[in-house]
């Protein structure tokens, strides 16, 4: 990160309620398209996507240079079965049926990698038909992906290795105008069920989706919040990834105190009669979520302690060659980690004060919030000087 983005991005949150999921209006629903990797760096990334919360696509030049799309795909463009069964054959992965419904999502099973390939080559035999279903693999979908936002309310990019995806994409709010009466979003929002104003009562005030067409090389960057429905048009094989920094850790943290709050109005009627029901709420989210505010809490102990660590002491030539988050954050750079570190403090800060925070056992948390507040902030003064 640069000066001028450092200056940029600290203006911004300062100015505007990062807390909030609103997103910018996009032009006429249009999604910018990066086609030169050398005129393109991370800086320009961060002020014109991340900030904003704007979503944008790469060009296939952004990943002519991977492993995988050197391996992983034929000359024709189709996966290479031969290959992948070779690297992966053994392993066992997670399938999920895309024919079956259940609770808004697929039944999953765990089967061999060598197995999910041998029905892959009999379903494209057979006209894209089987017995068993339409089935899909974990980050290399078969089919679609229901309707959903990404985990946490984090980013994330998906890169085709080879195929064709059709995404529809709603921005931070409109998903409040496609829930039922009953509060609950659609498994599909391209279902004629949603004209039903009986059920769908608000469906008619949202707005048509972003469409994006994604070619074979391309990453598509999904803004925090925003909801998505996928469609593989062709055999396609994707590489995704989740992360959250300093822009969007404020919104995380406002998705878990919405999923709290969701928890207790369903259990509200227990809360006197329950000595723990504080308790019992946090495990309930957790069973939704896959966190609670406690693990929150050491999420953003790991983020801050591996940014100090870059600030105090910094990485030599090996250490930076090394695959660890500690030199990936190093080679964005101190005022990245800086502006990681102010935006942790401000979460922590809020998470700190959290009365359903306060109401839990904290004294297996270390270091404590109020020593660890106090340790970032003196790292932030240091590096500032």
């Amino acid at each position: 990160m640069d000066r001028a983005t450092f200056a940029c991005s600290t203006a911004f949150f300062r100015d505007y309620s990062s807390s909030s999921h609103t997103a910018f209006c996009l032009p006429t629903g249009h999604v910018d398209f990066i086609e030169k990797v050398e005129s393109f760096t991370y800086s320009d990334f961060f002020r014109d996507y991340l900030i904003p919360n704007h979503p944008c696509i790469f060009s296939a030049k952004f990943t002519e240079g991977w492993g995988s799309r050197r391996n992983w795909v034929t000359w024709d463009g189709k996966p290479n079965f031969d290959y992948l069964l070779q690297k992966f054959g053994e392993a066992i992965v997670p399938v999920a049926n895309c024919d079956v419904k259940e609770y808004n999502s697929n039944p999953k099973e765990q089967i061999p990698f060598k197995e999910y390939i041998n029905y892959w080559k009999e379903h494209i035999k057979n006209d894209y038909r089987s017995s068993r279903g339409c089935l899909y693999l974990k980050d290399w979908h078969l089919s679609r992906t229901p309707f959903h936002a990404d985990v946490f309310r984090s980013y994330s990019w998906s890169a085709n290795i080879c195929g064709r995806k059709k995404w529809l994409l709603y921005p931070p709010g409109q998903e409040e105008y496609l829930k039922d009466r009953h509060g609950n979003l659609p498994f599909d929002v391209t279902a004629p069920g949603l004209q039903d104003n009986s059920v769908y009562p608000r469906y008619t005030q949202s707005q048509p989706p972003v469409e994006i067409l994604q070619e074979a090389g391309e990453i598509v960057f999904i803004p925090s919040g925003w909801h998505h429905q996928v469609y593989n048009l062709e055999d396609t094989i994707s590489i995704n990834h989740n992360w959250v920094n300093g822009c969007n850790v404020a919104i995380m943290w406002c998705f878990l105190q919405d999923e709290l709050a969701a928890v207790q109005r369903e259990i509200n009627e227990w809360k006197d009669p329950m000595d723990d029901w504080h308790v019992q709420c946090q495990l309930i989210m957790k069973s939704c979520t896959g966190i609670d505010y406690k693990e929150f809490y050491n999420f953003l102990k790991v983020i801050a302690e591996n940014r100090i660590s870059v600030l105090e002491n910094g990485l030599d030539d090996e250490a930076l060659a090394k695959n660890t988050p500690k030199a990936a954050i190093s080679t964005l750079g101190m005022l990245h980690a800086v502006f990681d570190l102010k935006r942790t403090v401000k979460v922590l800060t809020s998470l700190s004060a959290n009365e359903d925070f306060k109401k839990l056992d904290l004294t297996s948390l270390s270091p404590p919030p109020e020593a660890l507040l106090h340790h970032l902030k003196a790292a932030i003064d240091t590096a500032l000087l």
